[in-house]
């Protein structure tokens, strides 16, 4: 998954070791996120070179396996599935974790998928279909905690992101 316009610049580089002394955790690395009352798995891309790859190549992805993407400023999306052989859903969340809008996106695909909106800081993928087997419609709730820690674990400050847990 390439972004290919309204990208901000890419985010500050991971610190070696966050507060608690414990290991960064990378972007291969699964973090638990409630997204509409479902529980999902995720992995962060947060740097340009995370969103830049997204899930290009990825075949292995589980049923509640998703990859969000995290931005600094708010911004008009657009997504393709260059090299990316996994059909998938992409939903854009609002700042204040508010789901805004939800396409489909089929493998290898190269036609961009573009938010209408331009008011949005974070895209999650998930399998095809993800959002309506589960009924996630707009209007739904992202766990900003869950995201929060996550960032913190990856090493970045949340708030540098906008994402301040309630």
């Amino acid at each position: 998954m390439l972004v290919l316009a309204g990208c901000a610049k890419g985010g500050e580089p991971a610190e070696q070791k966050i507060a608690s002394g414990a290991a960064v955790k990378n972007v291969l690395e699964f973090f638990p996120l409630t997204v509409g009352g479902h529980g999902v798995r995720v992995q962060l891309a947060v740097t340009m070179d995370e969103m830049q790859h997204g899930l290009m190549g990825r075949r292995d992805l589980g049923p509640d396996d998703a990859m969000i993407f995290v931005y600094p400023a708010p911004t008009r999306m657009s997504f393709w599935m260059r090299n990316t052989p996994t059909p998938l859903d992409i939903g854009f969340f609002t700042a204040d974790g508010k789901l805004g809008e939800v396409y489909q996106m089929y493998a290898f695909d190269e036609t961009p998928v573009k938010s209408t909106g331009t008011d949005y800081t974070l895209a999650l993928e998930l399998n095809q279909g993800w959002f309506a087997k589960n009924g996630v419609k707009p209007g739904a709730q992202l766990d900003l905690g869950q995201l929060a820690a996550a960032l913190r674990a990856r090493g970045f400050k949340p708030e540098r992101y906008g994402v301040i847990a309630p």
